[in-house]
């Protein structure tokens, strides 16, 4: 088994585009292959990730990016990192960051152009299990289909099925102290 098949999906996803697992080690870089539908996108900028999109996603990621800015709570800070557009806690807020990659700020929320779908990701849903039932009861009011996700992400094979209005209460739903402790909670057990 692959590391990114043995570990939970927010931290399949984050982990395995900064460290490959070969079968024998784990590799540090840059890597721009796929695996099990990651792309990493080499933009440095969250404008750039955007135009660098396939064309029939860029409507949806930028009213993605939209949506997200105009909700998430103040302190979470924009940026492109793990090949994806991220809203993270900065090293200012929390000098501990990413315990897998303490250089990295602590994650919380991002976006990607994934090969076969739009992938949104919220970490408060894995680590959260009331806004997770709050958010498994709202989506049908918002979405037709079965909800399609793993532990923390969500996937649309198609940009008209992303319930903006949806994810946008759910961006208000976290402040950056609420996800700090609940970060520090988990990683404690």
């Amino acid at each position: 088994m692959e590391i990114w098949e043995s570990v939970p999906c927010f931290l399949c996803f984050f982990d395995t585009l900064s460290y490959i697992y070969t079968g024998k080690e784990i590799k540090k870089g840059i890597f721009f292959e796929i695996k099990n539908n990651a792309m990493q996108s080499q933009a440095a900028t969250v404008d750039q990730y955007l135009d660098e999109a396939p064309e029939d996603r860029q409507a949806a990621l930028k009213k993605l990016r939209t949506v997200l800015k105009k909700n998430i709570p103040k302190g979470f800070k924009e940026h492109v990192g793990y090949g994806m557009v991220g809203f993270s806690v900065p090293h200012s807020l929390y000098p501990a960051g990413y315990h897998c990659t303490p250089e990295l700020p602590l994650p919380f929320m991002g976006f990607a152009s994934q090969k076969n779908f739009i992938a949104f990701y919220h970490m408060g849903l894995y680590a959260m299990p009331e806004l997770m039932k709050w958010f498994q009861s709202e989506y049908p009011k918002h979405v037709k289909k079965k909800l399609d996700m793993g532990k923390s992400c969500m996937r649309f094979k198609k940009p008209e099925d992303i319930p903006f209005e949806l994810i946008g209460e759910l961006a208000q739903k976290v402040t950056v102290d609420e996800w700090i402790e609940v970060y520090e909670k988990t990683m404690k057990r």
